[in-house]
């Protein structure tokens, strides 16, 4: 198991998670005991093909599910013990969640997309304002801060969502699929832009089934079957070479 796991003064410390789902009379695992920790600004992808518990894994870490049994420590806090009110409070603060639909309010430009946590938060228009300006800069789109969704292209779009991110300064940025509607060249600039962030010092969390993807993450976490079967470098993990696998329930 990686080294990460189990270890001390982590951003993210996952202990012995499970996620039962009962559907039509019958037990569904999800997750089977995951257990694993990242550290303050590491760049981690959580691979896994369908059915294998990353979007279930990816929904406890952004807090909007809750395991049914283990723990789930998020900046020092138990977030696994908390009530809906306080999830929702730790969503906004410490998770910047970049999803591959964008999420983007058509009406609204650019710049009002990218202020709308702080609105959440109550802060003045004036201050947030200028804070969601810095976060538009960041992703090189300051010059396209009073247009709406529509007049974008989509990597403008997925920059605009990365800003929106960004605005709360949270302890993690966490992604879901984040260049899945995106072509190539396009997916290729974005993945350059999390490279700039995680050079930044930012910790970023992406879930995906895509291995070119993974591949550029230093590290790369696989699920199968509610299980980690591999944690380890990136490209080895994405490209099914790491030697650091798991034969756990036969996986």
């Amino acid at each position: 198991m990686s080294a990460a796991s189990g270890s001390a003064g982590k951003l993210i410390q996952v202990e012995d998670i499970t996620r039962v789902f009962h559907v039509g009379g019958e037990e569904v695992r999800a997750l089977r005991g995951v257990s694993f920790g990242i550290g303050r600004g590491e760049w981690v992808a959580i691979i896994g093909q369908s059915g294998s518990g990353k979007s279930t894994m990816m929904n406890v870490l952004g807090c909007l599910d809750t395991p049914s049994s283990g723990r789930y420590m998020l900046n020092g806090k138990d977030v696994s013990r908390m009530s809906d009110d306080e999830l929702a409070v730790i969503r906004n603060v410490e998770i910047g969640f970049i999803f591959q639909t964008f999420q983007l309010l058509p009406k609204e430009t650019a710049l009002a997309n990218v202020e709308l946590p702080l609105v959440y938060r109550g802060m003045a228009a004036r201050e947030r304002r200028e804070r969601a300006k810095a976060a538009l800069d960041k992703v090189q789109l300051t010059h396209r801060m009073h247009h709406r969704p529509n007049e974008l292209s989509g990597g403008q779009r997925q920059r605009v969502a990365i800003a929106r991110a960004l605005v709360s300064e949270p302890s993690m940025l966490l992604a879901d699929e984040p260049t899945g509607n995106l072509d190539s060249a396009t997916g290729e600039e974005i993945v350059r832009l999390f490279e700039q962030l995680h050079q930044a010092g930012h910790t970023l969390v992406l879930v995906t089934h895509e291995p070119k993807l993974a591949a550029r993450c230093p590290r790369a976490i696989r699920l199968s079957d509610g299980q980690i079967v591999a944690d380890g470098n990136g490209r080895e993990v994405a490209m099914g070479t790491a030697s650091d696998v798991l034969n756990v329930g036969g996986a």
